[in-house]
């Protein structure tokens, strides 16, 4: 059973968002501060670039393969099973290490409260999260709509009254540990915007993945970027600097310098907010990692059991929320920090990804949004956040150790046996060595998705092309010889003795070539026989000389017709037409590994489909 695709472009913003907005702007900046002084704000502003670039490739991935797992799912098809099973961990678990900050975050509110047990409110603040996305992502989402809407309310109002309160003096000594510390400090604050790449993971649940994917990440990433520094201006500007250096709560307590109570109480309602926020999308993302290893066989079938009543993967859900519940027995900074490290390995590998992807040439790779500047906002990508990996990634290296052994012995006792796929890497180093490697399994997938992605109609001439006969030539050739070639191959086809096909095929071109361009021919003749339509296909690589003008044409479209087929011969020959237009069509026509590359070219092709008009006439 497939997850429903119900979110919207908005969702995606508010999924983005809420995991982005949470202790990196309500905890953060007074230790942010202590690193850099006044500039912090620009600090703040270089990681959301920063995250704003890493995230791009991310975008491409996301939109080229929409599928439940997101980034697992891209990296395991491009380095392979073995790699793909720890990125898939480590991903679940940096997800669920970060949710369960949050909801420590909340069970400390309530202990603050109340005076109650805190493990206790942790474990039934989890609870009530994985009740609710049992019940739906429709729910769940709804509910991370209206908390950051609410969330993004406070931080404005907070802004807009505190600019009046500013004190330029300051911001007189800048940068007392001096500029580089701008850029260090860029690297601690970058966990404000580390879960942002884990939107991807709900890509196959997204409406219209080709919009909504790049629209909703590049938007909350520039809004909460500005929403940031701005925040950063205000509590800078308003707070006296030896306090901010030892505050754990400096949003609400510069609020209450300039709002009171009612600031103080308005912000920390914003805090809570970016928790439950933080926690509801940590699940809501955590638990799609288990579907997708599932769904490979890295992992046992149970955790990708759907629930029909609700269309949630409930098994996945409880596991996700058992793993939050137990890491709410470690030390507050160390989730951190194992989050982190993780988060930014996972931003490194999805750069690299793209690399070894579009190196490998596999046509069916299509992203609706590409990175500009390819290759070298990757390269800048994977050195800047290999730096960050090796300043936070140290600390929690014993977690990490643990996590890749307990990857590896899933994959050495399970997945090794199971996983059947390809990735990119092998078709890559097919490239290299010159040496088959590969079958068609890699494309087909990547085909099978992008029937998904577009909603591509399967009307008559798809199903034409989809069990046409395909001819690859590679010698240089006349039109004559060519139609020797298709009355041999098409004659017992057609029931029509090779001879006589001939003829009619030569009788056509005499008449007028039926070259269009110097690239593509569509040679069609009118048979005697009723209710019938064929296509051959040809792929000559050196050429068919068809005139002066047309002397070297590499694609030929055979169309054979009865009479009472005329309305869909000329449907066909548009159809043909506009595949011909296609962007790079004559790159990839020529390029094609062979007969089930060149059909995928036709198949995917980009042209008007009218399955009812087209069908009527079969």
């Amino acid at each position: 059973m497939k997850l429903k695709s119900s979110l919207s472009t908005f969702d995606i913003f508010c999924i983005a968002s809420g995991v982005m907005i949470s202790s990196g702007i309500f905890i953060l900046p007074g230790l942010a501060f202590s690193r850099t002084g006044p500039s912090v704000f620009i600090s703040y502003f270089i990681a959301g670039l920063a995250a704003l670039i890493g995230v791009l490739s991310i975008i491409e991935l996301s939109t080229a393969m929409p599928k439940a797992g997101g980034d697992y799912y891209f990296i395991t098809r491009s380095f392979g099973p073995l790699i793909g099973i720890i990125s898939g961990f480590f991903s679940w678990f940096a997800l669920s290490f970060k949710a369960a900050f949050a909801i420590f975050g909340i069970a400390e509110l309530l202990y603050s409260i109340t005076g109650g047990p805190l493990i206790l409110f942790g474990i039934l603040v989890t609870l009530f999260f994985i009740v609710l996305n049992i019940l739906g992502i429709d729910i769940a989402a709804k509910f991370q709509v209206f908390i950051v809407l609410g969330l993004l309310a406070i931080m404005i109002i907070y802004i807009l009254t505190g600019i009046s309160g500013i004190d330029l003096d300051r911001f007189k000594n800048f940068t007392p540990r001096g500029i580089n510390s701008i850029f260090f400090t860029a690297g601690f604050v970058f966990v404000s915007f580390g879960g942002l790449l884990k939107v991807a993971s709900l890509s196959g649940e997204i409406k219209k993945p080709k919009i909504s994917i790049p629209m909703g990440i590049i938007s909350s990433t520039v809004i909460v970027t500005i929403i940031y520094s701005f925040l950063l201006i205000v509590l800078v500007g308003n707070s006296i600097p030896e306090q901010l250096v030892e505050s754990l709560t400096p949003v609400a307590d510069s609020a209450k310098s300039f709002l009171g109570n009612p600031g103080f109480l308005l912000v920390t309602v914003a805090a809570l907010l970016a928790f439950i926020s933080t926690a509801n999308a940590g699940i809501l993302a955590a638990s799609r990692y288990p579907i997708a290893l599932s769904n490979d066989g890295l992992v046992p079938n149970f955790l990708s059991y759907i629930y029909p009543k609700f269309n949630t993967p409930l098994t996945a859900i409880i596991i996700t929320g058992i793993v939050i519940i137990a890491s709410l027995f470690l030390k507050l900074e160390y989730l951190v920090k194992i989050a982190s490290s993780i988060i930014i390995f996972s931003y490194l590998l999805s750069n690299l990804a793209v690399i070894v992807i579009r190196e490998s040439k596999i046509q069916n790779y299509s992203p609706s949004f590409k990175v500009p500047f390819y290759p070298w906002i990757q390269i800048f990508s994977i050195i800047l956040f290999a730096i960050l990996l090796v300043e936070v990634g140290l600390a929690a290296i014993e977690v990490i150790l643990v996590i890749i052994i307990l990857s590896l012995m899933v994959y050495l006792l399970y997945g090794r046996k199971k996983y059947q796929q390809e990735f990119a890497m092998m078709y890559l180093l097919e490239r290299i060595i010159n040496k088959k490697l590969t079958t068609y399994n890699l494309e087909e997938e990547l085909k099978e998705i992008l029937h998904d992605r577009d909603s591509i109609i399967v009307d008559r001439f798809h199903k034409l092309i989809d069990c046409s006969t395909i001819i690859d030539l590679d010698r240089k050739m006349d039109w004559k010889e060519l139609f020797k070639i298709i009355a041999q191959k098409c004659s017992e086809e057609l029931c029509i003795e090779e001879k006589e096909l001939l003829e009619l095929l030569n009788e056509r071109e005499q008449e007028s070539s039926t070259a269009i361009t110097n690239f593509l021919a569509i040679p069609h003749i009118i048979l005697e026989k009723q209710k019938m339509f064929k296509i051959l296909i040809i792929r000559n690589s050196k050429g068919v000389h068809f005139s002066e003008s047309y002397d070297s044409v590499k694609a030929v479209f055979v169309l054979f017709g009865s009479r009472d087929q005329r309305q869909f011969h000329l449907q066909a020959l548009s159809a043909i037409a506009q595949i011909a237009q296609n962007k790079d069509f004559e790159k990839k026509w020529m390029n094609a590994k062979g007969i089930d590359n060149i059909r995928d070219i036709c198949l995917l092709g980009k042209r008007k489909r009218e399955a009812n008009s087209l069908n009527n006439q079969q």
